[in-house]
């Protein structure tokens, strides 16, 4: 299997890494989180400016740290889309530029490929066909892998994504950014029956509701009233169980759907990926649903689950075995359908 440098740079965190299919040679990862968290959010012009400052010096870091030259180096990737434009043209710049000098291919990924790949680089035994629950910040989807570059989409969330519900949440609970860490931890010590919560069915025109389909803002709006009313009622929010009921309903809610939707496409692995992939009530509900089905559930270690480059080097060498390349003039997307993976390559 190839060789590869991958870059990411599709939103907060710059990573570099040195991947040969499962094998990890380095990865680095500067988070970005301390220079935001004065924000209370992503500023995609700071993001830019920051990846710019340490991608340099994280490329030389990664390659000192895989004890390789350029020679052992067989391709060169970085992530293309979806993700904030300026932060990605940041990445993909740097790649081509590589490439171009060390005269090597060039391969664009997609973040969410990335995603489904974290898994891969902790099980030796996860292969296609499985579903994949990808859980991050922009994004909450289930989806079927069939093969390297061939995946369907069977659910996703109407608005919100999970990660970005947790961030809103903590926001609204003035527990800071991000949320998904710190609404974790203050779940531990609280009750998740302290309050009902929707868990954001989506209604189909014929009546009943998607089978894989959710949604999170209204369990937003919800959590919002609950604070609201005992304010006014003159009561002290109970942070720990709020805290405990949101997360419990999110997780209640991915899982049912992920487990419905394995059932029905005869799937039994169940790999999640994304930031939300580290949160603890999800791994906890998750897994003692899937085991009364018989299916298996593969989380990848808490590393891989956040932005990093190990997962876009682990897809690229995939594909860049199977010859599949990418031409200079690629550009970067703010959005692009997994379906239209294979658009990136054939070059």
């Amino acid at each position: 299997m190839p060789t590869v440098l991958a870059i990411e740079t599709s939103c907060d965190e710059t990573a570099v890494a040195i991947v040969n299919n499962r094998q990890v040679y380095s990865s680095i990862i500067a988070s970005q989180i301390p220079v935001h968290q004065q924000y209370g959010g992503v500023v995609p012009e700071v993001a830019s400016r920051q990846h710019l400052e340490t991608l340099n010096q994280e490329i030389a870091q990664a390659m000192e740290q895989s004890h390789r030259d350029w020679g052992q180096i067989d391709g060169i990737a970085a992530t293309c889309a979806p993700g904030l434009v300026g932060a990605l043209l940041v990445g993909l710049t740097a790649a081509k530029t590589l490439a171009m000098v060390h005269k090597k291919p060039f391969l664009g990924v997609h973040h969410l490929e990335g995603h489904i790949y974290a898994t891969y680089l902790s099980e030796s035994t996860l292969d296609p066909p499985f579903l994949s629950l990808l859980v991050s910040g922009g994004h909450t989807s289930l989806i079927y892998v069939k093969d390297c570059g061939n995946y369907e989409t069977l659910g996703e969330t109407r608005d919100d994504a999970a990660g970005e519900a947790f961030d809103k949440v903590a926001r609204l609970l003035k527990l800071g950014y991000p949320g998904g860490p710190v609404i974790d931890k203050l779940a531990q010590t609280g009750n998740p029956q302290a309050f009902a919560l929707p868990e954001g069915k989506i209604s189909l025109p014929g009546g009943g509701y998607h089978p894989y389909d959710g949604s999170f803002s209204g369990l937003k709006t919800a959590v919002l009233r609950v604070v609201q009313q005992l304010e006014k009622n003159g009561e002290q929010v109970p942070l720990a169980d709020v805290a405990a009921s949101f997360q419990e309903t999110i997780a209640r809610s991915l899982t049912k759907r992920a487990i419905a939707c394995a059932r029905d496409y005869g799937l039994n692995t169940i790999a999640v990926g994304g930031g939300v992939a580290a949160n603890s009530g999800l791994r906890k509900y998750l897994q003692a649903a899937a085991a009364q089905h018989n299916i298996r559930v593969l989380f990848p270690p808490l590393k891989y689950c956040t932005d990093n480059a190990a997962m876009i080097g682990c897809a690229a060498s995939d594909h860049l075995s199977r010859d599949h390349t990418s031409a200079l003039t690629l550009g970067v997307h703010s959005r692009l359908p997994l379906s239209q993976v294979m658009n990136l390559y054939g070059h």
